[in-house]
């Protein structure tokens, strides 16, 4: 059985003037355990339904989505959100990191919850910040690190609960060509250790990181093996997602 099994995903939003979108239409996917999948596509493709709702976040109009078996909408609100905080980490392109709060200390945010000494909870976020090259910036602010060292400690703040699934979206969004490609290559370091991931992005030059590549257009899936003659047509560089 794969990891993540996705059956007949419809979405549709309700606009205004009783104008309905339908972000997604009828989509099916299987992903195995240890893949690192990209989703790829045009603004309003669905890629990011598609990702909001892996991540238990978005209701579909239709369909399911099972993960490790769990049927994720058949399950309530507080059991779909142990699901979350068991299951998944998520990765944004805007870090998302506390102002106030070290490097360290973000990355510890995920373990409030966890019943064990704090000492402990300082030390796994050491191992993490360690795991992700920033063991030496554990006690710098947010404002005082650069965008890919934010990155990081946002990948690190998600992996630090050892979540079975990453989920990406944009990660390297706000970053520069150079610091964009450490960035993939740090998930393709986690990814070659065993790390699922599921990452969306518009960025072409990504598209050799992953090890399968989902492309969507209005909703459905193009071809989930592309090459980059596709990619070529799909993804002009001018495009804003």
């Amino acid at each position: 059985m794969a990891f993540i099994d996705i059956k007949n995903l419809r979405k549709v939003y309700n606009g205004s003037l009783n104008h309905q979108v339908t972000a997604l239409k009828g989509l099916n996917l299987e992903v195995e355990e240890g893949a690192f999948l990209g989703i790829m596509g045009q603004s309003g493709s669905g890629k990011s339904t598609l990702l909001s709702m892996l991540g238990g976040l978005c209701h579909p109009t239709a369909g399911a989505i099972h993960v490790d078996g769990i049927d994720l909408y058949a399950l309530g609100s507080e059991k779909l959100a142990d699901f979350r905080r068991e299951y998944l980490g998520f990765v944004f392109q805007s870090f998302n990191l506390v102002p106030y709060l070290s490097a360290l200390e973000n990355v510890m945010l995920p373990l409030a919850v966890k019943t064990i000494p704090k000492t402990e909870k300082r030390a796994q976020a050491a191992r993490m910040l360690a795991r992700v090259g920033l063991e030496d910036r554990g006690g710098h602010l947010p404002n005082q690190l650069s965008g890919g060292e934010q990155e990081r400690v946002a990948i690190a703040r998600a992996l630090v609960n050892q979540p079975p699934l990453l989920l990406a979206d944009e990660p390297t969004g706000s970053l520069d060509t150079t610091t964009s490609a450490e960035i993939m290559a740090l998930l393709k370091e986690l990814n070659d250790q065993g790390q699922t991931i599921v990452m969306v992005t518009h960025n072409v030059e990504n598209q050799p990181f992953f090890d399968r590549t989902l492309i969507l257009r209005d909703g459905k899936s193009v071809d989930e093996k592309a090459n980059q003659h596709d990619f070529n047509l799909l993804m002009p560089k001018s495009i804003e997602c």
